[in-house]
């Protein structure tokens, strides 16, 4: 039988027990249900009878236009369908859109305004596609580097702060209690507990546990976009989890000295040279217990 006599028989109750037992288990079903349900709910004003039936009689008698049954049906399957159509685009526009970077991986992608967005591994984003002119909010878990198009502002909301930008490049990075952000072109206005700070070009600063730091920027732009992981002032187990972000690897730390903090380069994709770097530096040894997996002990 066709999708469209099948949808009329449906809408009629016509359908045999066999019938309404295969079209229940088809996948667009539950699709079609959720329609009937919205159009079950339209309503309309009370009729007077009387009224309707003396207008009626007053008006020149036409001959009635008969259409055909199976015409009418596939009035009722069209009407469907775009009352589908139109329910699903409204859905589409009205939810929040994410975009997500795996471990081991980078994100690209354009915001409404042609502003453009690179999600480091591990990290991911939010906002709504929906009337973005009248919300300018994006929230992030993770790190993002941002080229805003001339002339557009938003707001950038994580856990730990909100940077409120206007034309401009900067990278804003969040990791358990350590909340960086650095300004690679034009301005950026950071918002910390009771703190606000204004960064232009060059500038960067970072907070951990309530300290504020004062970030020194010699590049042009985040370095992880160029596949290395720059550190500044940051302990071995900070250090290991951004390697386990970009590697999607897990390290376990046997060490009692986990408080020395590190300022440098990792290379993002060579494990061996990132691993031997940390070990040197730290006076460790690396063991690699399965292709995922690494182990690092005290000497």
């Amino acid at each position: 039988m066709k999708k469209n006599q099948l949808l009329a028989k449906w809408l009629n109750n016509d359908l045999s027990e066999d019938e309404l037992a295969a079209f229940e288990a088809s996948p667009d079903f539950e699709k079609y249900q959720k329609i009937k349900n919205y159009t079950d709910l339209l309503v309309v004003d009370d009729l007077n009878e009387d009224m309707m039936l003396a207008t009626i009689l007053k008006q020149k008698k036409v001959t009635p236009k008969v259409v055909p049954l199976y015409r009418k049906r596939y009035f009722q399957v069209a009407a469907l369908l775009v009352l589908a159509l139109g329910i699903t685009l409204t859905f589409k526009l009205a939810t929040n859109k994410t975009e997500t970077a795996d471990f081991g991986k980078q994100t690209s992608f354009t915001l409404p305004d042609n502003s453009e967005v690179v999600l480091n591994s591990g990290s991911e984003i939010g906002y709504k596609n929906w009337n973005w002119d009248n919300n300018r909010h994006l929230d992030l878990q993770g790190e993002a580097y941002f080229r805003v198009a001339k002339g557009k502002r938003f707001e950038v909301q994580t856990k730990l702060g909100k940077v409120a930008v206007l034309g401009t490049q900067f990278n804003v990075k969040t990791r358990k209690n350590r909340f960086d952000v650095v300004c690679y072109e034009g301005r950026v206005q950071v918002n910390y507990a009771n703190k606000q700070i204004v960064l232009t070009h060059g500038q960067g600063v970072s907070f951990e546990n309530g300290k504020q730091l004062k970030l020194d920027v010699a590049v042009s732009k985040p370095e992880w976009i160029d596949h290395n992981i720059s550190f500044y002032k940051e302990n071995i187990r900070t250090i290991l989890d951004e390697v386990e972000r970009q590697y999607n690897i897990t390290i376990e730390l046997n060490a009692k000295d986990t408080t020395s903090l590190f300022t440098g380069k990792l290379p993002a994709q060579n494990l061996d040279t990132a691993l031997q770097i940390i070990s040197t530096t730290y006076d460790l040894k690396v063991e690699k217990v399965s292709k995922n997996k690494i182990i690092i002990d005290e000497k």
